[in-house]
């Protein structure tokens, strides 16, 4: 996120002719995505992780494609949506991460789905082109939402809302997600 505050920041300033430390933001800019290309990206497993040397997934990096910090085609973006998939996704729900093998979050019990990483998955899957998959698993998220079409943070495994409730941020989740699908969709 370091790299896309620097991003948004010369966008902005080329945008409006503000005056900035350009030069300096981005040189900065591309250390930040040098350093998590070559440190970020485990070799082994074909993958970015949660964070340097680590083995964890994370469903964060569902954004890496959506704050255009790498092409959602990429191959090494690719092996590692098809990770996430595979580690931390039941059927449409995506869980933020494994808590056996990620980061201690310091937080106690059992954590259910986070209904934003559903979203990022489904705009993921839009952008890669892999449209069948992203609309069956948006239709699927329906499913999940209450009688006003509202969504909570997270999903237990037998689809209870959990955590915060209604939750702002999915919400805005699925509004890019559907309106991206839509756009591909035609």
């Amino acid at each position: 996120m370091s790299w896309v505050a620097l991003e948004r920041a010369i966008r902005i300033s080329r945008q409006r002719g503000l005056p900035a430390g350009e030069g300096r933001w981005l040189r900065e800019r591309d250390v930040i995505y040098e350093e998590v290309m070559d440190e970020g990206w485990d070799e082994e497993l074909q993958s970015f992780v949660q964070y340097y040397g680590s083995k964890a997934m994370d469903a964060s990096l569902l954004l890496m494609p959506l704050m255009k910090f790498v092409g959602p085609t990429d191959p090494r973006w690719l092996s590692t949506l098809k990770r996430i998939q595979e580690e931390l996704s039941y059927d449409t729900l995506v869980y933020r991460y494994d808590p056996r093998n990620a980061a201690d979050d310091g937080l106690r019990g059992e954590e259910g789905s986070f209904s934003i990483c559903s979203f990022w998955m489904v705009e993921c899957l839009t952008r890669a082109g892999r449209l069948d998959e992203a609309r069956l698993a948006l239709e699927k998220m329906f499913s999940y939402a209450n009688h006003l079409g509202l969504y909570a943070e997270e999903i237990g495994r037998s689809g209870e809302a959990l955590g915060n409730f209604p939750q702002a941020f999915t919400h805005l989740a699925l509004i890019s997600a559907a309106v991206h699908l839509d756009r591909a969709l035609g």
